[in-house]
Formats: C-alpha cells, sequence, structure tokens
C-alpha cells in the first residue's frame, strides 16, 4: 500500500497504520470506519469520555475496563473494539483523536478519495455537505471524503484543507484582515 511519509511519522499515525491494515486484511474497513465516526462523536460529545482518552491518572487497568464498556456501549465492531484495548493497555487512549483523523485519510485514499477537512462555525446540513462534496468534486475531478469539525470561534463561512491547501472563507479571518486595512 503507497503511504504518505507524513501519516507515518507520527506515532498516531502509524497506529492508524496498523488498525487500517488490519481492517484491510479483516475486510472490515467500512466497519471500522463507521466504529471510528462513533467514537469520534463519542470524543466530541462526552466530557467523561474525553477525560477518561485524556487523563494521565487513568491507571491502565481502569482504562482497558472502560474502553470495553464504552465500545460495548456504542455496538462497535470486534476490530475497532480490540484495537481500542491496545490503545488502552499502552496507554496511548491520547492519541484517539488523531489515530480517527488518520485512518480516515487511509480509508478515503483506499477507496480513491481526497479527504477535505471542513471547520464551520455550526453543524451543517445533510444536503450542505453533500453540496460542499459536488463543488469540490467538480474542482479536484475527483470523489471528495469530508471530515466536518464545528468551531464557533470563526463565526461563519468555511475553511476547508485539501492535503497542504488551505480555502480560509471564514469570518473571523474576513473581520481580521479588514481591521489590518483599516489601520493602513
Amino acid at each position: 500500500m503507497e503511504n504518505s511519509g507524513g501519516i507515518q511519522a507520527s506515532l498516531s499515525g502509524r497506529y492508524a497504520t496498523a488498525l487500517f491494515e488490519l481492517a484491510r486484511d479483516e475486510k472490515a474497513i467500512d466497519a471500522v470506519s463507521k466504529s471510528l465516526a462513533g467514537l469520534k462523536a463519542a470524543l466530541t460529545e462526552s466530557d467523561d469520555f474525553r477525560r477518561l482518552t485524556t487523563s494521565p491518572l487513568v491507571g491502565r487497568e481502569e482504562a482497558v475496563k472502560a474502553v470495553a464498556a464504552v465500545a460495548a456501549s456504542l455496538k462497535l465492531d470486534s476490530v475497532t473494539t480490540k484495537f481500542l484495548g491496545v490503545l488502552a493497555q499502552n496507554r496511548r487512549l491520547s492519541q484517539l483523536g488523531p489515530v480517527i483523523r488518520a485512518f480516515a485519510q487511509l480509508a478515503a485514499r483506499h477507496r480513491g478519495e481526497t479527504t477535505a477537512e471542513v471547520t464551520s462555525a455550526h453543524p451543517l446540513e445533510a444536503d450542505q455537505v453533500e453540496a460542499l462534496k459536488a463543488k469540490l468534486k467538480s474542482q479536484l475531478g475527483r470523489d471528495v471524503a469530508v471530515d466536518l469539525t464545528v468551531d464557533p470561534a470563526i463565526l461563519g463561512g468555511l475553511i476547508v484543507k485539501i492535503g497542504s491547501k488551505q480555502i480560509d472563507g471564514s469570518i473571523r479571518t474576513k473581520l481580521n484582515t479588514l481591521a489590518i486595512a483599516m489601520k493602513g
């Protein structure tokens, strides 16, 4: 499998690559992607789960038991459940967010897609996401997977990042540019 050095160079990238290769061998890329999406939502929505993944005070055994319970309650597939246990056992749960992002990039590349990281001030509606995907596909000439993030600090608009290219159409950036221009 062709892999960019950028993904494999980081700790989270190595874990994501290992998970991707295991999922590919088990023919479970879609199931793992779905489970990771559930984990990403849980990280966003649950303060307790976020604390579990980031607190150095949580012991190894406690973390393993806790992630097993989380996996069961979220109905994660077996590959993701085992992987989560490995992260807990190795005290690497803090890498879960970056692993999810790197796995999404690997899965998109496997499907022949490009991944676009999109930040908006509020959650986008399904039809808005589809329109954005269509616009990006027409510009790039290939399918685009969208990784959505909400950041109210941008006030409005979108920030779209594809690889090293970033398009910043946020209101915050426009206001900052205007303020600089007015200073003279």
